[in-house]
């Protein structure tokens, strides 16, 4: 069975009460639990770890070499300002989704700018809590090849 690291950055534990008109009702708890019954029903088995350091999810991305086959990543604000966790990504060799709740590009210019995009293996925004549903689906078929 394939694992997938669900990996969450800064304010996502807010999620639910923070901005909820930019963001949804969805909790964190709600779409760690979304993604844990929809790997399942792939045939993964899901791990989540949310942190507002950025030193955190470095080290949960080197830690999941060798642990975990890929990794969905909702960066929060790190993605417009982290060179570091692009450094790790491509460092690990894994496959990352990277996920947005909003759509970043239809947002504020400073959000338009990804450190993620170029060492993942594609992006989703704007989809909501869906995004992870689709990033799980994205990884499974990237396994299956």
């Amino acid at each position: 069975m394939s694992s997938v690291l669900v990996l969450n950055g800064p304010n996502l534990n807010l999620l639910g009460t923070r901005q909820p008109e930019v963001y949804g009702s969805v909790t964190l708890a709600d779409v760690e639990g979304m993604c844990i019954a929809h790997g399942n029903s792939l045939g993964l088995k899901v791990n989540c770890l949310q942190s507002n350091h950025e030193g955190v999810m470095i080290d949960a991305i080197h830690n999941a070499k060798g642990t975990h086959q890929g990794i969905v990543l909702n960066a929060g604000a790190y993605t417009h300002t982290s060179v570091a966790l692009m450094d790790a990504i491509a460092s690990v060799e894994l496959p990352v989704v990277e996920v947005h709740l909003s759509n970043i590009h239809a947002r504020e210019a400073f959000r338009h700018k990804s450190y993620i995009a170029p060492v993942a293996l594609g992006q989703i925004a704007g989809f909501g809590s869906q995004g992870y549903v689709l990033a799980l689906d994205a990884l499974a078929a990237q396994f299956a090849t």
